[in-house]
């Protein structure tokens, strides 16, 4: 059972959630604007976060960047009718671990809601290097060498994801899945947006390329040229 904390103006959306959650065993508390919900999440610990977008009182953005400046960690799952690559690139960038657009199926919801709880775990290891890179994974901090590189919480969820996988191709699916925790949608490119931001970080100013493109395959993390 999982304590879950929904932030939504609509109230019978929400009590729809809030019944369909709380058959499926979770403890639910429902919030509908951004000051009581950050109130809420202050008070009370709880395990994940489902928030609307268009909030009477601000963003549901701003407000996930108000919750990341104070956990880093706990899932946030976006629910809203803003569905262009645009506005799921806010989100991500918000600091979101997923997003889904309405109206939406609950059994999917449910779905997400259980795999953002099942991979919200703290790795085992303190840091991972590969090459010249260091990835400190208590403070989330990134180097090349000796210089640091500025990360949103979603471009480092994708290099930690690389560095997980180097020397071999990976598919797009398979990152919607392991780093989104959602289905590739073969009509947007946030994964390949989000890949240029990666490299434009990590690889433009260094001599030796990291991420690699494997045409009609995926991409491939290695510090060798693997065309």
């Amino acid at each position: 059972m999982a304590k879950i904390l929904i932030i939504e103006d609509e109230s019978r959306v929400a009590e729809l959630l809030k019944r369909g959650l709380e058959e499926s065993k979770h403890s639910v508390k429902i919030a509908d604007n951004v000051s009581t919900g950050l109130n809420l999440f202050e008070k009370e610990p709880v395990d994940i976060i489902v928030s609307d977008v268009m909030l009477p009182d601000g963003s549901g953005f701003d407000l996930c960047r108000k919750i990341r400046e104070k956990n880093e960690t706990i899932p946030i799952l976006m629910l809203t009718a803003l569905g262009t690559t645009d506005d799921k690139l806010e989100g991500f960038d918000s600091g979101a671990d997923d997003y889904m657009v309405k109206p939406f199926d609950f059994r999917e919801l449910d779905a997400r809601i259980n795999i953002l709880l099942k991979h919200h775990t703290i790795p085992s290891a303190e840091q991972i290097e590969y090459a010249d890179l260091k990835i400190d994974l208590r403070t989330k901090s990134v180097f090349r060498g000796e210089q640091p590189i500025a990360l949103t919480p979603k471009e480092f969820n994708l290099l930690l994801f690389f560095a997980q996988n180097p020397d071999r191709v990976i598919l797009r699916t398979e990152i919607a899945e392991k780093v989104w925790d959602t289905h590739f949608d073969t009509g947007t490119n946030f994964i390949d947006v989000y890949i240029n931001y990666l490299r434009k970080k990590i690889d433009k100013n260094f001599s030796v390329k990291l991420i690699h493109t494997k045409p009609g395959m995926g991409f491939i993390f290695s510090n060798e040229n693997p065309n």
